[in-house]
């Protein structure tokens, strides 16, 4: 790696996730311009749209790469030996997503400052992981987000759950009984297996947080039907969901709602379905664009196959997938 990156990287990363890092824009205009400089391609992907660097002056303006690059290249800025390559899931003989992290540290940070942005610090909760398909792999960056959230966890009881689910209803039932503060993030279709099965008392100190997916193994149920049952086996009011993909070293919340909340450096652009180089207006229904100022040494401005809508400047709703993008592992619930 250059000196040259070398420093960017450092001088950029210091101030990202400061109180005062600088605007938004400012901070999006001199990643692309890096990123332009010095991925390959994404560079040539600008330069194939006929996008005049030096014309940009505003993050809307950035063109956004379309998802399935991370399938068939490598995004780097420069060279660097990555720290780890997150891999996508996917079916027998499919292509699967690489994501060549540079630096973990920078990963941590980002989901840990993320969580802590909506939530309490995660060391004040008990996490319990039921996510038996990214267990089943390797390669997830969810795994490794919820095993650094156990070891920074105080709580002895923390830790992963495959198939065991009557181990995992015996320890809410005793952490219920201590009132301890209890994260329970799972897939969807383990957190629909788990509550046909079991029956919780209320428990205004559990959190159960899906994180999408049914992969095959269960019908597609619409979002408001899953809350539901899971509100009412688990004992809470809410469902919360966490928006994240192997593309991206930031994580979205919805505490119950539908709506997702972004950190302050990551933002969801709606753009129209037939046309991917025109933004909509907020609240119109469009394509997903994703900025996600972590993702400085590969690519930030990432153009997804998922549905959605924006609410607000930090806020969206996922409704659904583009009809020919291939199914993916991220929150696919329809609105």
């Amino acid at each position: 790696m250059s000196s040259r990156n070398t420093s960017f990287y450092s001088s950029f990363e210091k101030r990202l996730f400061t109180k005062s890092p600088g605007s938004f824009n400012e901070l999006c205009l001199e990643v692309f311009q890096f990123q332009y400089s010095n991925n390959q391609v994404y560079r040539a992907y600008c330069n194939l749209i006929n996008v005049q660097p030096e014309k940009i002056k505003d993050h809307t303006e950035i063109p956004f790469l379309p998802i399935s690059a991370f399938k068939s290249h490598q995004l780097k800025c420069g060279s660097f030996e990555a720290e780890a390559i997150f891999t996508s899931s996917g079916t027998t003989g499919s292509q699967t997503s690489r994501h060549f992290v540079r630096n973990l540290k920078l990963y941590k940070t980002s989901f840990d400052l993320g969580f802590e942005h909506f939530y309490d610090k995660i060391e004040d909760y008990c996490v319990l992981g039921l996510l038996p398909s990214y267990l089943e792999r390797e390669g997830s960056s969810l795994i490794y987000m919820v095993n650094d959230f156990i070891q920074k966890s105080k709580y002895p009881k923390s830790g992963f759950f495959l198939n065991n689910q009557q181990e995992l209803y015996e320890i809410l039932l005793e952490l219920a009984a201590t009132k301890t503060k209890v994260l329970l993030i799972g897939v969807s279709f383990a957190l629909l297996d788990f509550a046909e099965r079991y029956q919780l008392m209320s428990n205004k100190n559990l959190m159960v947080m899906e994180t999408g997916g049914m992969k095959g193994r269960r019908k597609e149920l619409v979002r408001e039907e899953l809350h539901l049952i899971l509100s009412k086996s688990f004992g809470v009011e809410y469902i919360h969901s966490e928006y994240g993909m192997t593309e991206l070293l930031s994580q979205a919340y919805s505490k119950g709602n539908g709506v997702f909340e972004t950190p302050p450096w990551m933002k969801v652009l709606i753009r129209e379905q037939d046309d991917p180089f025109q933004l909509v207006q907020i609240g119109q229904t469009g394509a997903m664009n994703i900025i996600d100022l972590s993702n400085v040494s590969s690519c930030a401005f990432i153009r997804t196959d998922d549905l959605g809508k924006q609410v607000s400047d930090h806020q969206f709703e996922v409704l659904g997938r583009v009809d020919v993008s291939d199914l993916r592992g991220c929150n696919l619930m329809l609105g």
